[in-house]
């Protein structure tokens, strides 16, 4: 249970960390993509929700075997966003380099399924 304790936790953590600058950094996004500020509610709306999942991570983390089953949505949002940039990248819509920062969420990903194999099906500890 203390891999998978680590494992949500830093998720969690990392994606606060990584996620809270974009609240500020509306401009700087538009200048290398269209604009953010065309379409805010999307863009403020995709913070939003990701930063829900980084809570649940943190949520998982606190208490790995009761909350074994919410791991399954964690690695759909991990593992959906990796066939997702792999898709846009093998059609030509999304370049190697941009493609790449889908690394760190396989990375999580991988863990967050070897983190749910280990946990047992049923907390045995009695608490």
């Amino acid at each position: 249970m203390r891999f998978a304790r680590i494992v949500f936790i830093a998720a969690g953590a990392w994606g606060i960390a990584v996620l809270t600058p974009l609240y500020f950094l509306l401009d700087v996004t538009g200048r290398h993509y269209p604009p953010p500020t065309a379409y805010p509610q999307f863009f403020y709306g995709f913070l939003s929700v990701t930063m829900a999942w980084q809570i649940a991570f943190l949520v998982i983390g606190s208490n790995p075997a009761r909350f074994r089953l919410l791991m399954i949505p964690a690695i759909i949002e991990k593992l959906g966003y990796v066939v997702t940039v792999a898709v846009l990248h093998g059609q030509a819509r999304l370049s190697a380099v941009d493609a790449m920062a889908a690394g760190p969420d396989l990375l999580l990903g991988v863990l967050f399924i070897a983190a749910f194999a280990k946990i047992p099906t049923s907390d045995h500890s009695g608490g």
